[in-house]
């Protein structure tokens, strides 16, 4: 049975959380304070943290933060949940690492929905045995490293599986609906937002490179191939 930590110092949210991932097949394990979170983590294992940002004394960022800095932690799922819905959030928590963001009131079994999706991407990722190049953007597979230029880029593993994605249809548009799809597995009727904001930290981080990434407007998103004429 996989095992989620919730973080959470909200009684009743941390209770309808529990009630339904157990619900659906979950061991689930409480914290209510991020250092708590720590002290559980230490003795026993889980598969994915549920993370409140507004948590007393260490934060959900910075729980977040050192969650990656640690060898031993660093490739557990994260999904932050948090009444902070303001896109500067959203974009703090994913470039810090986060998987997912869910905002409050938030629907238990859409939460229930992207826990599954999350878990799934870890199992189901595809095993790409070479290497992509796109104009100045290139994709180690097997080292998880990318290069604009000569320059290295540091992403997050969500940020890596929609680059890959993109750049294996050099010149396709992707909707939003199909990268949810693709790269996040989430195939129910879903804000789009993920999405838009990973594109947003993608560009920002590969600089100049980053312009292939070209929005197609009222439709989604395309790399452009080498040969594109614009």
């Amino acid at each position: 049975m996989q095992k989620i930590l919730i973080i959470e110092d909200d009684k009743n949210i941390a209770k309808l959380i529990r009630y339904n991932l157990e619900k659906a097949g979950y061991e689930c394990l409480g914290a209510i304070t991020g250092e708590e979170g720590f002290e559980l983590l230490n003795r026993a294992l889980v598969n994915l943290i549920i993370l409140d940002v507004m948590l007393p004394q260490m934060d959900g960022f910075e729980v977040c933060r050192s969650l990656r800095q640690d060898e031993r932690l660093k490739h557990i799922p994260v999904i932050m949940l948090t009444a902070r819905g303001e896109e500067v959030d959203r974009i703090v928590g994913l470039e810090l690492g986060a998987d997912d963001y869910m905002v409050k009131p938030f629907s238990p079994r859409e939460l229930a929905l992207r826990v599954k999706a999350v878990l799934r991407r870890g199992k189901t990722a595809p095993a790409q045995k070479e290497n992509l190049a796109v104009g100045d953007v290139t994709i180690d597979i097997e080292k998880h490293q990318v290069r604009a230029g000569e320059k290295a880029i540091d992403l997050t593993a969500m940020e890596f599986k929609l680059l890959v994605v993109m750049m294996e249809r050099p010149g396709r548009v992707q909707t939003r609906e199909r990268l949810l799809a693709d790269v996040w597995d989430i195939h129910a009727d879903v804000s789009t937002r993920t999405v838009d904001t990973h594109i947003k930290r993608l560009r920002e981080k590969l600089g100049r490179p980053g312009k292939a990434i070209e929005t197609v407007i009222g439709i989604g998103y395309r790399f452009k191939a080498e040969d594109d004429e614009t």
